[in-house]
């Protein structure tokens, strides 16, 4: 398809999104931190988290600087939290080896932590002018759709054969319109569900529009059902504080804090042992239930009134219940809390 970026440059200059508050900039820092968010985020939860975070972190040196658990905080709720703990090893890794300047080139940015091969070229495009191909989610249906390519586009195979096409389709300038073009086209026309095919600048070349098969491409996940894991959050409270503790830095919330949870131990040894408290009373709490990518959790919290409290260990902490909601936690933790925190008044009695 030889007129394939042409067609797709003159749409995003006539009808793409030019208003987003990263664009119309060449600075790779502000670049970077969109691309990181943007990565299984949708734009609109992006824009209020990007606008606090540079508000706090205007530039590169600033974020190395900071600690892991402001920038936590800041990304809570977003989701994926692996992305916000790679940000902030790779911006002190610019920082502390490459003299505050972010690579231009996206093989040498591929190799930060948390920036893979997509998200390099489309910063090197954006930032620096460089003439590399993009892969995320919206551009893999779109190629798939367009060029009918079978399978489902997490094999590698399909992948290797989606990265062979949008390579060959770069254009030899315009890089900058053209891979805005196809996250737009991706994100905006030729959705996941409900196609705009009538708007689409390619729809007189797609395979899947000429075939009826835009329900089709590119083909779903093989389905396997979602395993549950269940747990028990210990919610003790002391008067108007709450205890949480820091997740390990790897695996699920890394690095956030959340509620203890009780695996295999009797409540009140593990309070007694654990702790250094005692309990006054215990109350289930409505159950939380709580999807990933690869799983489904169903947390019970226990609500457990406390006395005799000590002080709590290296990575435990009595938070106020009045600013706990506001510490980086994960979503689910925090709209408990939030619960906790306006009904403080007839816990405490």
């Amino acid at each position: 398809m030889p007129d394939f970026a042409s067609k797709l440059v003159r749409w995003q200059r006539a009808h793409g999104r030019h208003d987003l508050p990263w664009q119309g900039s060449r600075e790779p820092y502000r670049i970077w931190l969109s691309e990181v968010m943007l990565q299984q985020t949708q734009v609109e939860a992006v824009i209020p988290y990007y606008a606090r975070f540079v508000a706090r972190f205007p530039d590169v040196a600033s974020l190395a600087r900071g600690s892991e658990d402001e920038v936590l905080r800041l990304w809570s709720g977003l989701g994926y939290y692996a992305r916000a703990r790679n940000l902030l090893a790779a911006a002190r890794r610019v920082a502390n080896e490459l003299g505050g300047r972010i690579p231009a080139d996206a093989e040498s940015l591929a190799a930060l932590p948390g920036i893979g091969r997509s998200t390099a070229a489309a910063i090197a495009a954006f930032a620096f002018g460089e003439r590399a191909a993009i892969l995320d989610g919206n551009v893999k249906r779109v190629l798939a759709r367009c060029f009918g390519v079978e399978g489902y586009p997490g094999e590698r195979a399909v992948e290797q054969r989606l990265w062979r096409l949008a390579e060959s389709l770069l254009p030899a300038s315009s890089i900058e319109a053209y891979t805005q073009a196809m996250m737009d086209l991706g994100a905006t026309l030729c959705t996941r569900v409900n196609p705009r095919c009538d708007a689409c600048p390619i729809a007189r070349r797609c395979v899947a529009r000429r075939e009826g098969r835009a329900a089709e491409l590119p083909a779903a996940r093989p389905k396997k059902p979602k395993p549950e894991r269940r747990a028990t959050w210990l919610v003790l409270v002391h008067g108007e504080r709450v205890l949480l503790e820091r997740r390990p830095p790897v695996g699920v919330w890394g690095g956030l804090w959340s509620f203890p949870e009780l695996e295999g131990t009797r409540l009140r040894r593990f309070c007694t042992q654990e702790l250094g408290c005692e309990i006054a009373r215990t109350r289930r709490l409505e159950p939380v239930e709580h999807g990933f990518t690869h799983f489904r959790l169903r947390a019970q919290p226990l609500l457990c009134a406390v006395r005799g409290v000590a002080a709590a260990a290296p990575g435990r902490e009595w938070l106020a219940l009045a600013r706990a909601p506001d510490a980086p936690v994960p979503a689910p933790v925090r709209k408990l809390l939030g619960k906790l925190r306006a009904s403080s008044a007839t816990t405490a009695h």
